[in-house]
């Protein structure tokens, strides 16, 4: 069984930085490619960040690059998510997610974390 425990959302001030967690079962972070996904409301779930197994491909979102790096603290089967910047537009809830592919978590699929607000006030 896959586990997946979002933390560190919250309200931030725009331009301010967040540190986003998930906690993850071994098998996961070990196995799969994992990513940070989010849905600000009435709009799609977009991909933000995705790691290989291995956290050495990253990919990111256009709109992200630059201030939000992805990582993985191995020793403590974690997946972070460094936010610098931070604008309105950010505004969203969040969601750690793994899967053996970054289509696969795309299209709805893998393993899902529950969520954590991330709200930018300007």
């Amino acid at each position: 069984q896959v586990h997946l425990v979002e933390s560190g959302g919250g309200l931030v001030q725009a331009g301010g930085s967040l540190r986003l967690s998930c906690a993850a079962s071994e098998r996961a972070f070990s196995t799969y490619v994992m990513g940070w996904f989010r849905q600000a409301p009435n709009k799609e779930r977009e991909v933000v960040a995705a790691t290989n197994w291995g956290g050495g491909g990253t990919d990111y979102a256009e709109s992200v690059k630059g201030p939000f790096t992805i990582s993985r603290d191995s020793a403590k089967n974690t997946l972070l998510l460094q936010m610098n910047n931070v604008s309105s537009e950010d505004t969203a809830v969040y969601y750690c997610a793994a899967g053996p592919s970054l289509l696969t978590m795309r299209g709805g699929h893998g393993y899902w974390g529950q969520g954590t607000q991330v709200t930018v006030s300007s």
